[in-house]
């Protein structure tokens, strides 16, 4: 059985689109015609995904309904259903059209032969290699409703961290652009209203306050220059982090910056031990699964690290001593890998490394903004200050000559 997405036209002249599951296209089209519909355009939906892997468009899951949808599939595989029924059953209960046509496509080639984890191939832009792999080592361990279940605690830990780093960004980055804003509204209308009228006065004005208009003066000749200048740098810094050197620098330099630092190695240990854990908890074998937690690694210089580690780790050596020699990993985590190796219990001491590098990110993140957002409303209390005393000074100088 195969699903075949469709747009077609009912007898009412309306526009209509659905999914069906059918042998071929040619008895989807029979049973398209039984239902009295003029069909305009029908398609495999898994050719549709291969056609469109590497687009920016290509068919995909948000990570929230993704992590819904494991741990639905992880109840129904605990209460005796078969995949496909279990597919099915949360195929139908989905109000998104895309993750229907999906979890359809996979329930088809489920029921094809294929198992859970070479259908899943055929999304990659929703299945990413390490929950194809995990699903794969619980088919073969015959554990597949567990290990879907602790995937479904991973993706919603994962997800839960992502939240709370966005929500701490939000009124730190709204206040900094209003502020932007208000500034610049300042300078480009107010001001020069404003001065206008002490260059009629024609006395000398305060340094500060020439240095106002001098500003202000700028930011009205040139401001549309440097707003077209800012695009074309971003423009440029983008393409140019595109070639792998440029961006393997760029992102050594991110490991050494001296406040960006502690977020990159914090959030990209976190992520490469909580994928390690998950991995070689549900049976995937050690150099696999260093292979498919490199790939989760946002770093490219922690990426060839983890890379480098597993080459060391196949020729003999222990995994804290290859990750030691990075130098990149905090020596927390190179300790409690350790100990995990000593104790046989290398899962459990991953996710205790994951979890340290979690709390010490949130700790940082809050200690940042705490900081950043009474300096950042400081500076523009000076700013604003300093645009006060350079239009009241010459007002207090004009009163004294009057007296």
């Amino acid at each position: 059985m195969a699903v075949f997405e469709y747009q077609a036209i009912n007898n009412k002249g309306r526009q209509v689109k659905g999914t069906l599951e059918s042998d071929s296209i040619k008895s989807a089209r029979l049973q398209l015609k039984q239902k009295e519909l003029t069909l305009l355009d029908i398609q495999a939906v898994h050719k549709k995904e291969h056609a469109g892997q590497s687009s920016f468009f290509a068919q995909r899951i948000g990570m929230r309904h993704l992590t819904h949808i494991t741990r639905q599939l992880a109840a129904l595989l605990q209460s005796g259903l078969a995949i496909d029924d279990a597919l099915n059953i949360i195929a139908q209960q989905l109000e998104s059209v895309q993750a229907r046509r999906i979890l359809l496509a996979i329930r088809s080639r489920v029921l094809e032969g294929q198992s859970l984890a070479v259908a899943c191939q055929g999304f990659p832009s929703t299945f990413p290699p390490m929950y194809r792999a995990t699903i794969e080592a619980g088919e073969s361990s015959g554990k597949l409703d567990r290990v879907l279940e602790k995937l479904a605690d991973y993706l919603g830990d994962k997800g839960q961290l992502h939240r709370k780093l966005q929500m701490a960004m939000i009124y730190p980055v709204l206040l900094s652009s209003v502020s932007l804003l208000v500034v610049i509204g300042l300078l480009a209308f107010v001001v020069p209203e404003i001065t206008g009228v002490f260059d009629k006065m024609g006395q000398e004005l305060p340094g500060i306050t020439q240095g106002l208009i001098a500003c202000s003066n700028f930011l009205q000749s040139y401001g549309l220059v440097l707003l077209v200048l800012a695009v074309i740098l971003s423009v440029a810094v983008k393409f140019v982090l595109r070639l792998p050197r440029q961006r393997m620098l760029f992102h050594r330099w991110l490991l050494t910056a001296p406040v960006l630092s502690p977020f990159s190695k914090g959030m990209n240990t976190a992520r490469f031990t909580r994928t390690l854990a998950i991995l070689t908890n549900s049976g995937v074998e050690l150099l696999e699964a260093l292979k498919i937690a490199s790939q989760v690694l946002s770093n490219l210089a922690m990426q060839q690290a983890v890379e480098n580690a597993a080459v060391r780790v196949r020729e003999g050596q222990s995994l804290n001593k290859a990750l030691e020699v990075s130098g990149l990993f905090p020596p927390v985590t190179i300790h409690l890998v350790a100990s995990g190796e000593a104790s046989g219990q290398l899962p459990r001491m991953l996710e205790s490394a994951a979890d340290d590098q979690e709390r010490d990110i949130q700790a940082l993140t809050e200690l940042t903004m705490g900081l950043f957002e009474p300096a950042l409303i400081l500076i523009m209390g000076l700013v604003v200050l300093t645009i006060v005393l350079a239009i009241l000074l010459p007002i207090f100088e004009m009163n004294q000559l009057i007296r």
